[in-house]
C-alpha cells in the first residue's frame, strides 16, 4: 500500500504527526469497534514502538510517544487489519455511530450495514478523498447511548413517522439542532453521497468544512440543489429524544433478553498496554470477542450474559478502569497538556487528577491546555482553560455564547477552582 498522502495536521494510521512527546498515530475504528486480537496488536505496537494509548473523542484510538520506528509500527497495524482499504481513504473514514449500534434497546434500526456501505464509498471513490481530514458524518439510529453534542458536517438521525423509519438530517451541527429535511431509510446512502458531491462542487479549496460553505451559500439554496438529486421529505416538530449521560459507564441491558454491555472508563482517556490486553481478554472470556470505544473516551464490552456482570466489572476494576458514574475522575476530560504538547500551558492530566481528588462529587469538567480544545469536540458544562502552569480561567457553558461559554473567574489554582465548583454543585447547574 502506498503511503503518499496530502499534507494534513491530523494524525492518521499512515501519517505519524510529531508532538512534544513523540509521534502520534491515530487508528480509526469502524463504528468504534475493534476485535480482541486487534486490541492486542495495538497494545503490542504501543509497547514496542510507542508509549501511551489514548481513546479519542471520536471513538478511535491513538498511540503517542512513537520514536524512529514508525514504518514498522504502521506495518504492524496494517497487518492487524486496522488500516484503510486505500491509503488515500484513511483521512475520510470519519463516520460516527452510537457505541451501542445494533444492540441498543431504544434504536429505530441497526445502523451498521448502512455505515459499512457509507465507509466503503468514502474509501473507494477518489473524489471523496479531496475532503478535509476533519470533515465528519454522524449516523444516529435513535439509540439511548449517543453523542449528540459533537458538531458534524452532515448528520442523519432516525425517527418513526406513520410506522416508517425516516432519517432526519442537518448540516454543520448536531441532531439536537433543527433538521433541514428527511429521507426514507433506503435513501440514506444516496443522501450522504449527494451531500458530499454537492459540497465538493460548491466549496472553494479554502472552504474545508460545511460551515465554511454555509457562511457564504444560503442553506435554502444548498437544500434546493440537493432536492434535485434525491427526494427530500419536509419535517416539522421533530426533536431528537434526549439521552442519559451515564450509559457509557457500568452495566446496561441490551435489546436481547439476558444480555448486557459493560462500560469502563480509562482515567482521562489513557490506557497502557496491559489495560488494553486485559480488556481484550475479558471480551474473549465474557463477550463476543470485541470491544467498542466511545466518544466519551471510554470502552464497552458488548454481549455479556447478565449473570457475568459482576465478574466483568471486577475485571475492569482490577485493570484500574473506572466503572462507576459517581467517580469524579470518570467525568473529567483533559488534553495531553504541556507534558506532550508544545502549545499546552499547563500539565492538564496531572491537574485533572488533582481536581478529581478535591471534588466532593462527580462533575463534567474539561481541562484544556490551550484554546484549541483538542480533547473535547463539544462545549462542556464546565471548562478550565490553562493560562499558565497550574492556573486556569473558569468558564460555564452558555448556549447564548460561543466558545467555552461565560467566563466566571480568571487565573485560578486547581484548589480555588475545586472550591468554586464544589460550592456551585450545591446549587442547580448543568453539570
Amino acid at each position: 500500500m502506498s503511503t503518499a498522502l496530502r499534507p494534513s495536521a491530523c494524525p492518521g494510521l499512515l501519517r505519524i504527526v510529531q508532538a512534544l512527546d513523540g509521534g502520534i498515530c491515530r487508528i480509526k475504528l469502524n463504528g468504534g469497534s475493534i476485535s480482541a486480537d486487534q486490541a492486542d496488536a495495538v497494545a503490542d505496537a504501543a509497547e514496542q514502538f510507542g508509549g501511551a494509548i489514548e481513546a479519542t473523542n471520536r471513538a478511535n484510538l491513538q498511540i503517542r510517544g512513537i520514536g524512529q520506528q514508525s514504518a514498522a509500527l504502521i506495518e504492524r497495524l496494517l497487518a492487524a487489519g486496522l488500516g484503510p482499504r486505500t491509503a488515500a481513504g484513511d483521512d475520510v473514514r470519519n463516520l460516527m455511530l452510537s457505541p451501542t449500534a445494533g444492540i441498543d434497546r431504544q434504536m429505530h434500526f441497526d445502523t451498521r450495514p448502512l455505515a459499512e456501505q457509507i465507509l466503503d464509498t468514502l474509501q473507494s471513490h477518489p473524489r471523496f478523498h479531496e475532503l478535509s481530514a476533519k470533515f465528519a458524518v454522524l449516523l444516529d439510529g435513535g439509540e439511548a447511548l449517543a453523542m449528540l453534542e459533537h458538531p458534524h458536517d452532515l448528520w442523519l438521525s432516525a425517527f418513526e413517522r406513520d410506522g416508517e423509519t425516516i432519517l432526519a438530517f442537518g448540516l454543520a451541527g448536531c441532531p439536537t439542532d433543527r433538521g433541514v429535511g428527511a429521507v426514507a431509510l433506503e435513501h440514506g446512502h444516496a443522501l450522504v453521497v449527494a451531500v458530499l458531491e454537492l459540497f465538493l462542487e460548491s466549496a472553494r479549496p479554502e472552504q474545508t468544512r460545511m460551515r465554511h460553505l454555509l457562511d457564504e451559500l444560503p442553506l435554502s439554496a444548498f437544500i434546493e440543489q440537493l432536492s434535485t438529486r434525491l427526494p427530500i421529505k419536509p419535517i416539522s416538530h421533530w426533536q431528537r429524544a434526549a439521552v442519559a449521560d451515564d450509559l457509557h459507564i457500568g452495566a446496561h441491558p441490551q435489546n436481547t433478553s439476558g444480555r448486557v454491555y459493560v462500560g469502563a472508563v480509562p482515567a482521562l482517556g489513557r490506557l497502557d498496554p496491559a489495560m488494553l490486553r486485559g480488556a481484550a481478554q475479558l471480551a474473549r472470556q465474557f463477550g463476543n470477542g470485541s470491544l467498542r470505544f466511545t466518544p466519551w473516551q471510554s470502552l464497552l464490552l458488548p454481549d455479556v450474559n447478565a449473570g457475568d456482570t459482576v465478574q466483568v466489572l471486577e475485571g475492569f476494576q482490577r485493570l484500574n478502569l473506572l466503572t462507576r458514574a459517581g467517580d469524579p475522575l470518570a467525568r473529567l476530560i483533559a488534553c495531553t497538556g504541556s507534558k506532550g504538547c508544545g502549545k499546552g500551558l499547563a500539565d492538564t492530566k496531572q491537574d485533572a487528577r488533582h481536581l478529581a481528588a478535591l471534588l466532593p462529587s462527580a462533575l463534567n469538567v474539561h481541562l484544556s491546555g490551550c484554546s484549541r480544545s483538542c480533547a473535547a469536540a463539544h462545549c462542556a458544562p464546565v471548562t478550565l482553560l490553562a493560562v499558565s502552569p497550574g492556573h486556569y480561567d473558569l468558564y460555564f457553558r452558555d448556549a447564548t455564547l460561543p466558545g467555552f461559554g461565560a467566563l466566571h473567574a480568571r487565573n485560578l489554582t486547581i484548589e480555588a477552582a475545586a472550591t468554586l465548583l464544589a460550592a456551585r454543585s450545591r446549587s442547580p447547574i448543568d453539570a
